[in-house]
């Protein structure tokens, strides 16, 4: 499970191992390119060791300071792999959530079969309007990005009308803590509850759960999409990992598999979602509303 996030770290690794070649056959320490630059000598050894991401300015600054020029382009296109690959959220979100929404949907419109497995909160295409506002908003309040929640919630809404949609499927298994984590207010939570009661009804959507009682094979580590044979997706609190190495696939769709054979459907997935709205509607004093 640790490898969308080895891979990214290995190929920042290996970029900087080619900066480190490009210094060395420059006959340049780390010192002499760090004040030729104009740079502190710990980010020439941070991007040399894969510890900082370089920017574009940086390879096309490293590459004329060793006079090694003929490799920008090179390194240039490695740098954007690695860039698609890892989405810093501050780089991804600094035109704000509804750009990425917008851009999720681009991606959507090529999908035919979305499956996604989430252990902590609900998925983005099966949210209220109330449940995406709070979890915008906690997006603006760790990220400090720009505050386009009313858009952002309307993009997002917009993309779910794909669920709608013939021509594409959707398997989606939630741990039950995801039902029962307190991430939105209790009045938020049950109506979110309650349209996933109707989503289990839909004909291309299947939704399973996995209640408490559950044995697990593998750990539920994270949340993470797989969509088509193509690409998996998931997000860690600095970034968004996109995967798209077959290993990787193969991987992840194994694992979704499992989750997924585990996890339980109609009329008993219902009733570990009705338990949950049962527990909050008790603590409201709703009991039976």
């Amino acid at each position: 499970m640790n490898s969308g996030t080895s891979s990214v770290e290995e190929a920042r690794i290996a970029l900087g191992k080619r900066l480190r070649e490009l210094r060395l056959a420059a006959g340049l320490s780390g010192k002499q390119l760090a004040e030729s630059l104009s740079w502190t000598g710990s980010k020439v050894s941070k991007l040399e060791n894969g510890r900082q991401t370089p920017t574009s300015d940086d390879i096309t600054e490293w590459t004329r300071a060793t006079d090694a020029t003929d490799h920008t382009a090179g390194l240039l296109a490695t740098l954007h792999n690695l860039e698609l690959q890892h989405a810093e959220w501050q780089r991804v979100l600094k035109a704000g959530m509804k750009a990425h929404q917008v851009a999720l949907s681009q991606v959507d419109e090529q999908t035919r079969f979305f499956r996604g497995f989430e252990n902590t909160n609900i998925p983005g295409l099966i949210q209220t309007p109330e449940y995406a506002r709070a979890r915008f908003a906690q997006v603006v309040m760790v990220h400090k990005v720009p505050n386009d929640i009313n858009e952002a919630v309307k993009a997002r809404m917009r993309r779910q009308e794909m669920l709608y949609r013939p021509d594409k499927r959707f398997h989606f298994v939630l741990t039950e803590a995801a039902l029962r984590y307190r991430l939105v207010s209790r009045e938020t939570m049950i109506g979110q509850l309650d349209r996933l009661m109707a989503m289990t009804a839909m004909h291309n959507v299947k939704l399973g759960v996995i209640d408490f009682t559950t044995q697990y094979a593998t750990d539920p580590r994270h949340g993470f999409w797989v969509l088509d044979d193509h690409l998996v997706r998931f997000e860690s609190y600095s970034a968004e990992i996109n995967l798209r190495q077959p290993q990787e696939i193969e991987l992840y769709t194994g694992i979704f598999e499992h989750l997924a054979a585990i996890a339980s459907y109609g009329g008993a997935a219902r009733a570990i979602i009705a338990r949950a709205m049962a527990d909050l509607a008790g603590e409201t004093g709703d009991v039976g509303s």
